[in-house]
């Protein structure tokens, strides 16, 4: 039996909403009966896209996590739910039923994620269902899937060790949106942004250059980590923890070398870091 899955590689998506558009485009005044009812028209985002703003200027960040149903193991909404009225499909979809949930606006207040929606007309809570209709037809993608330019996200079979899900899942380090939840989450990602720090190397003889080469090292939180800086003499580091302290160490030939340190409350950038010659 297939056990389904979405990967979300949020490095690779550019926040375009074609998986957006999608979803609407599928469920947007359609009833899949058993399945799902219509989507109305306002209100409701089976795929979210959030927006997640990053850094200060003039270093700033803009990151997109696509944000459909989890399709939880541990699911909340099927605890809450009456008379099976949530229910996890073999391939472990985990379904509303469009015709007992009727009424049941607790559904929607258990889901942490807040991914599941309330219907007033239909008085009927709603949410993504992994595009179950067509896969029972012999689809091999949800629309969302179908639908993305940059390979974002990808679907697969986690039980076919030849799918590419299985193989990246395999390969790469995953993970779930907020693992505080304990809800086993059968979405799972890579690349959900951190902490980062940034700065800029300018030398003191040489006002109005840029300082392009120079060394810099990270240190802290279990990381070692080397870098140089661009033509326009800037650096980065990504994947830092929150609320740990790194030590930055700057060296170039014929210049002092200088050392700052910071701690990660949020992304942080240094500034100008002004070496002097030896």
């Amino acid at each position: 039996m297939s056990r389904y899955s979405i990967l979300i590689d949020v490095s690779k998506c550019n926040g375009c909403y074609n998986c957006f558009l999608a979803c609407r485009d599928e469920y947007y005044g359609n009833d899949y009966p058993s399945y799902s009812a219509a989507q109305p028209l306002n209100g409701q985002f089976w795929m979210q896209i959030k927006e997640i703003e990053r850094g200060v200027y003039p270093k700033p960040k803009l990151t997109y996590i696509p944000t459909p149903c989890m399709h939880c193991k541990a699911a909340p909404c099927m605890d809450a739910a009456k008379d099976g009225a949530v229910y996890r499909r073999d391939d472990g979809i985990v379904m509303i039923d469009p015709e007992k949930a009727v009424g049941q606006e607790a559904i929607v207040n258990a889901c942490p994620y807040r991914v599941i929606y309330w219907n007033k007309e239909k008085q009927l809570p709603q949410k993504c269902t992994m595009c179950a209709h067509r896969l029972d037809e012999g689809e091999k993608l949800p629309r969302c899937v179908e639908s993305c330019p940059t390979g974002a996200l990808v679907f697969g079979d986690l039980d076919d060790p030849k799918s590419e899900i299985s193989k990246l899942s395999a390969r790469l380090e995953t993970q779930s949106l907020h693992p505080e939840y304990k809800t086993g989450s059968s979405v799972q990602y890579i690349g959900i942004p951190k902490r980062f720090v940034a700065g800029e190397i300018v030398y003191s003889d040489n006002e109005g250059e840029c300082a392009p080469g120079v060394t810099v090292s990270l240190v802290g939180g279990g990381q070692s980590r080397e870098t140089v800086t661009d033509l326009f003499g800037d650096f980065e580091f990504e994947g830092l923890d929150k609320n740990e302290t790194y030590r930055v160490a700057v060296s170039a030939d014929d210049y002092e070398p200088l050392e700052l340190e910071f701690t990660t409350y949020n992304d942080v950038n240094l500034g100008e870091i002004t070496l002097d010659p030896k």
